[in-house]
């Protein structure tokens, strides 16, 4: 208990954390299903004795991973901020790590501050996907020109709307937005964001895409994976990914790409 004289000091922290999202139903806690979130929650909870929530820098879906993710919360615990990540990463389960916890300013929000991300995504080529390495690729070993591929993603660089790969609400009719937040076409303004890198490169046996912006949309990295597969096999022109943006209708791109692919792999602030 605290004496009624001592200050209460409040102190933001920011985590950087990794994970297998394989077994999460994503980010945002979801009542009775298995969620970062809500795992990180529950720890700082058994931790603090606190009622909290951790903001993430956006909400990854289910079945996405990350290798560098960051959330951040404020606390009136006292515990030394070196003991953090020890004392989480006993609770947690294996498949979440803390990588680091320090103090932030005051201002410092996980999610508003961010400035930019990078995502990756790992397509595997090789005719036998290894069994240890499924859960954290695509394996497509079916011809594709992949040089087709790896022009049409220069044609997102830029500043543009991508309300094409944003998902949409089947019932509402509307694109979502990964911050959390519903846009009409009309309002498809919210939908801009601007990509510094998106490029295409062959590792061995696989053809990993890493795309850098300012900002995602949900499912805008998996749609834009399923779009240039479309060019891979013949489907669409180089050109047509162009077009798909200008149309700003997601019925004009392709299928959304399997969650196991793809990762988190950094955030800017």
């Amino acid at each position: 208990m605290r004496e009624d004289s001592e200050e209460i000091v409040m102190r933001n922290l920011k985590i950087t954390l990794a994970y297998d999202g394989s077994e999460f139903s994503g980010w945002q806690v979801q009542p009775g299903l298995a969620t970062i979130q809500g795992a990180l929650a529950s720890a700082i909870g058994r931790l603090t004795g606190e009622k909290v929530l951790p903001q993430g820098s956006g909400r990854t879906d289910a079945g996405v991973h990350a290798l560098e993710q960051v959330a951040s919360f404020t606390t009136e615990s006292n515990i030394p901020v070196a003991n953090w990540q020890k004392a989480l990463n006993d609770i947690l389960p294996v498949a979440i790590r803390v990588k680091d916890v320090s103090e932030a300013s005051e201002q410092f929000h996980a999610r508003k501050s961010a400035r930019g991300k990078t995502y990756r995504y790992r397509m595997y080529r090789g005719g036998v996907c290894p069994p240890f390495l499924a859960r954290y690729v695509w394996h497509y070993p079916f011809p594709l020109d992949e040089a087709a591929m790896i022009e049409a993603a220069c044609a997102v660089v830029g500043e543009h709307d991508f309300t094409s790969f944003a998902a949409v609400d089947a019932e509402k009719g509307k694109s979502s937005n990964h911050e959390g937040h519903e846009v009409t076409r009309r309002d498809s303004g919210d939908n801009v964001r601007e990509i510094f890198v998106s490029s295409w490169a062959r590792e061995a046996d696989e053809f990993i895409y890493t795309v850098r912006g300012s900002g995602f949309l949900h499912h805008m990295v998996r749609n834009l994976v399923g779009t240039f597969l479309l060019v891979g096999k013949g489907t669409l022109a180089v050109a047509a990914v162009r077009k798909i943006l200008e149309a700003r209708d997601r019925s004009a791109a392709g299928a959304t790409a399997p969650a196991a692919g793809l990762y988190l792999v950094s955030v800017e602030y």
